[in-house]
């Protein structure tokens, strides 16, 4: 998921920090709001509903 995010909006990213975790543990913050949260949720996240999100985050015109 990283790297489709990178590739979808590398003019748009300044940096993407991962931070390895046990738990079950994804989280997924843009410019500091957490977006989304498996811990909240109990699932994983589409890919491309996690694009559409950080999209609208950065305001891309997709």
């Amino acid at each position: 998921m990283a790297a489709a995010l990178l590739t979808q909006f590398k003019q748009k990213v300044g940096g993407l920090t991962l931070i390895p975790a046990g738990g079950g543990c994804f989280e997924l913050s843009v410019n500091g709001e957490l977006v989304y949260s498996k811990l909240q949720t109990g699932t994983f996240p589409d890919e491309g509903a996690t694009a559409e999100v950080v999209g609208q985050r950065l305001k891309v015109k997709r």
